[in-house]
């Protein structure tokens, strides 16, 4: 490809569909670019369309998920062009910004186009976006796509787009970024020109093992085995420290050179991972997942892939985003391949079996079903969004997660009762950092802790700067504060077994001096360390911590109370542990009981002084299962902490009587005094229930239980405790359930006894499906019919039993049994019971409650 004026260029496996590409746009305004690693399209394309008429002089903005290729990407196409960065080729990254008055290619972090197209919907100086390493699905990457469609449907269909990705299903992006006239999105695929690379899948690290002793291992045999400069995978800063440091200890001979590569690092150390190795020296760069994207490391042949990423995952229900290591996806595997063939053949070490390789994730999840959506729904509520459905996107924000960060938001005052973006909202997105640390840094200002504000929130947005010695750890983060401002003010920052992470610290100390500018505050006015608790709490107000008295179990050194509700603990004695107040800034991802790692102490009076439009008086009247007792209590809360707790002197009645039902039903109905007439008094009333219909009263234990304030409540007075119920009259507050007219109905159609013929009256027992009569054989003679009740609709069940009140028969046919059974019955009873009275005819014999009727 040659342009007018310009060089020309090497031959890439790009170049042969750009025509189709430029044509796409030319004709539709949108495409999707599908193109292998080393295929050329993060440099190629941009410097395809400088020249295009639809351009009309505007820019062409490339947008990239990280700062490190970025910078990598505009310094090739500058290299390209003969020229240095910042003349036609510029890029804008956080804290680093290289364009010039020609600047026409401007490279941009997600994050910062997002701040652009806030401050300028109409990207007006702007005529091609290009989202370049789209399949990393990052949420600002899919925000963005977002908001450009939405600007380009309403304010700029010139604007063209196109979105490139090396492994992504380009198809529901297609659909995505088409219309409803002309259907989809054009699609245009480089099939590419990579050199052949050779899998070698390795067994996986044994159970128990550490992942870093099997890469170390890997990276040693593939030295000894194949040429080149090696690129090893692996999850995080911690894996990649530890596997350079077992091979600093190894013989890798001197013409080895060691670079890690992360996000954390320094522009230089990242610059120098990158950069290529001097002739005759070998280079082993030790890279996160940075190292996926569009950079090119000269010399790599040979990659050993551990397999494993750490992503964020962020818990709606704990409002904490946590890291967690996660086996990568197909997709991400073959990006990783593929840097061992851009530049020549290449092997590529896996360090899992094929099996295992066909058992994963098609492709990594979309960082936004994950994520923490604060930060989004700031830019929505910029952008006048109120509903996501509103938008287009691959996959929409999830609803709890959404609606969690939105409650937070109005919680700092970002957001309106109706959630529209508030003045102080506009001002906390400007400064481009999750909006805890913003409002901290604006509440600070106002509190005369701007500066301090600015330094924590800097600390707060990069990794730890503290290095601890072996066994040594503090929590605190004045520490951290004091630490930096020795580096700052040239002191050597170091104290008490700690050391300072120059890269981290140097770090946070340019983005502190940017945001005091931002502020419009001085630069060395940070005042006293002491207010960083209160700036934490002001971040973190759901994670202010009360400590709970005494130590924690298994060894825990101190347990907190954390104001949004959990539980929050140092593991390890720390100075910190003592206090009674904390706000603390960094946790573990744990729901319920969470380990706090950075934390820094605040007072009473501060908290009560910058919260004081939350603190809220509650009067407290309820059952405590425990004590088995109301409790009664005027309770000071500052969220679900209790500031002050004391006993109320005079609760409301009304009060005391719904708590002691409440504790009525806790316990159950076995609470109250029962005798065992009223249980009878009960079964009589539900057998007549079940008789005679709903007329009657449902006194079972689930409407009982459910109707304790009609029936109970009247008879609570003064009652306060389980042992109270004792005097409650119960019996009373059953039986005025039924009329009077009822109750006589009660006695007459469902009596509590039978007389029988010897003159005994025998008690009825309705405990079963039906009522039984239990009644010795010998009282019933003389009686022809079996005795019924409920107005001689339901016969009586008899239990016929022997002289030893045995069950001998049982029956509800009385005449029936005396003329068939009673024979059989009477032999056997006379055999065992000689002394006694059997009859040969039982309706003609005297009745008696004796061995034999008395004599007359």
């Amino acid at each position: 490809m040659t342009t007018p004026n310009r060089p020309a260029f090497a031959p890439l496996p790009i170049d042969p569909v750009l025509p189709a590409l430029l044509a796409a746009l030319e004709t539709r305004g949108t495409a999707v670019l599908q193109a292998p690693p080393g295929a050329g399209k993060t440099t190629r394309v941009p410097l395809a369309l400088l020249d295009q008429p639809w351009l009309r002089g505007r820019k062409i903005l490339v947008l990239e998920p990280r700062r490190l290729a970025a910078r990598a990407a505009a310094r090739r196409m500058a290299a390209m062009l003969g020229e240095s960065v910042g003349e036609t080729v510029g890029y804008r990254v956080r804290l680093d910004t290289k364009v010039g008055p020609r600047t026409r290619i401007e490279v941009v972090t997600d994050g910062l186009f997002l701040r652009q197209l806030q401050d300028d919907p109409e990207l007006s100086s702007v005529g091609a976006v290009l989202f370049d390493e789209f399949h990393e699905r990052g949420i600002d990457s899919d925000l963005a796509l977002a908001l450009v469609q939405e600007a380009r449907g309403a304010l700029r269909d010139d604007l063209r787009l196109v979105v490139m990705s090396a492994t992504l299903d380009g198809g529901p992006v297609a659909a995505l970024l088409g219309d409803g006239v002309s259907g989809d999105a054009p699609m245009v695929t480089s099939e590419g020109r990579a050199f052949p690379v050779e899998t070698r899948h390795l067994d996986a690290p044994p159970p128990g093992s550490r992942i870093e002793d099997a890469v170390a291992a890997t990276v040693r045999r593939a030295l000894r085995e194949e040429s080149g400069n090696a690129l090893v995978f692996l999850p995080g800063a911690g894996e990649i420290r530890r596997v350079l440091s077992q091979l600093e200890q190894s013989d890798l001979g001197g013409d080895v050179i060691l670079a890690p590569l992360y996000g954390d690092l320094t522009t230089e150390a990242q610059d120098r991972a990158i950069a290529p190795s001097p002739p005759g020296v070998r280079k082993v760069v030790l890279a996160t997942a940075i190292a996926e994207t569009s950079l090119t490391i000269e010399g790599i042949r040979i990659v050993i892939d551990s397999g494993l990423m750490r992503v964020p995952r962020f818990d709606p229900r704990g409002g904490m985003t946590r890291l967690v290591t996660v086996k990568v996806s197909q997709a991400s595997a073959e990006q990783r391949r593929g840097r061992a063939g851009r530049l020549e053949p290449g092997v590529c070490f896996r360090l899992w079996p094929e099996a295992t390789h066909k058992a994963l994730a098609p492709f990594s999840a979309p960082e936004i079903l994950d994520a923490d959506l604060a930060p989004l729904a700031l830019e929505l509520a910029m952008w006048g969004v109120s509903d996501p459905a509103a938008l287009s996107w691959l996959n929409p924000p999830p609803a709890p997660a959404l609606a969690q960060a939105r409650d937070l938001l109005s919680g700092l005052g970002a957001l309106t009762d109706g959630g529209a973006i508030t003045p102080h909202g506009r001002r906390m997105a400007g400064f481009g950092v999750h909006p805890r640390l913003a409002h901290m840094m604006l509440a600070g200002q106002a509190l005369g802790h701007g500066a301090l504000a600015c330094l924590v929130a800097a600390l707060l947005g990069e990794r730890d700067i503290v290095r601890a010695a072996p066994g040594f750890r503090d929590a605190d983060l004045r520490l951290r504060v004091d630490l930096l401002r020795g580096q700052e003010q040239g002191g050597r920052g170091a104290a008490r077994g700690l050391s300072v992470d120059r890269g981290a610290a140097q770090q946070a100390m340019k983005q502190a001096r940017s945001w005091r500018r931002h502020l419009g505050v001085r630069e060395g006015d940070e005042g006293d360390s002491n207010a960083v608790g209160l700036l934490v709490a002001l971040a973190y107000p759901d994670r202010i911590g009360q400590r709970r008295p005494g130590g924690g179990p298994g060894g825990v050194a101190a347990q907190f109370r954390l104001s949004g509700g959990r539980g929050a603990y140092f593991q390890d004695a720390e100075p910190l542990s003592a206090e009674d107040w904390l706000a603390v800034a960094d946790l573990d991802g744990a729901v319920r009981e969470s380990r706090i790692f950075l934390a820094a102490p605040v007072t009473l009076a501060d908290l009560e002084d910058a919260f004081a439009d939350h603190i809220r008086v509650e009067t407290i009247v309820a059952w405590d299962a425990r004590e088995q007792t109301v409790l009664a209590r005027r309770r000071r809360m500052l969220f679900a902490l209790i500031l002050k707790d004391e006993r109320l002197a005079s609760p409301p009645a009304e009060a005391m009587t719904a708590a002691m039902l409440e504790g009525v039903r806790a316990m159950g109905l076995e609470c109250l005094p029962w005798s065992n007439e009223l249980r009878a008094w009960r079964t009589r009333v539900a057998f007549l229930r079940q008789r005679e219909g709903v007329e009657w009263p449902d006194l079972s234990d689930s409407a009982l239980l459910a109707t304790l304030e009609d029936w109970l409540a009247p008879f609570l007075d003064g009652v306060s405790r389980r042992a109270h119920l004792d005097r409650v009259d119960l019996s009373s507050a059953l039986r005025n359930l039924l009329p009077w007219e009822m109750k006589t109905r009660l006695d007459a159609e469902a009596p509590t006894h039978v007389e029988v013929p010897s003159g005994s009256r025998i008690p009825i027992d309705y405990d079963g499906d039906e009522p039984v009569l239990a009644v010795r054989l010998q009282e019933m003679f003389g009686l022809a019919e079996t005795p019924r009740i409920a107005g001689g609709r339901v016969p009586l069940l008899l239990h016929l039993l022997s002289p030893a009140r045995r069950p001998v028969q049982v029956t509800r046919d009385l005449a029936s049994f005396w003329a068939n059974a009673y024979k059989a019955v009477k032999a056997d009873l006379k055999g065992q019971y000689p002394k006694h009275y059997w009859p040969d005819n039982p309706l003609e014999a005297e009745p008696t409650a004796r061995a034999k009727p008395r004599a007359r």
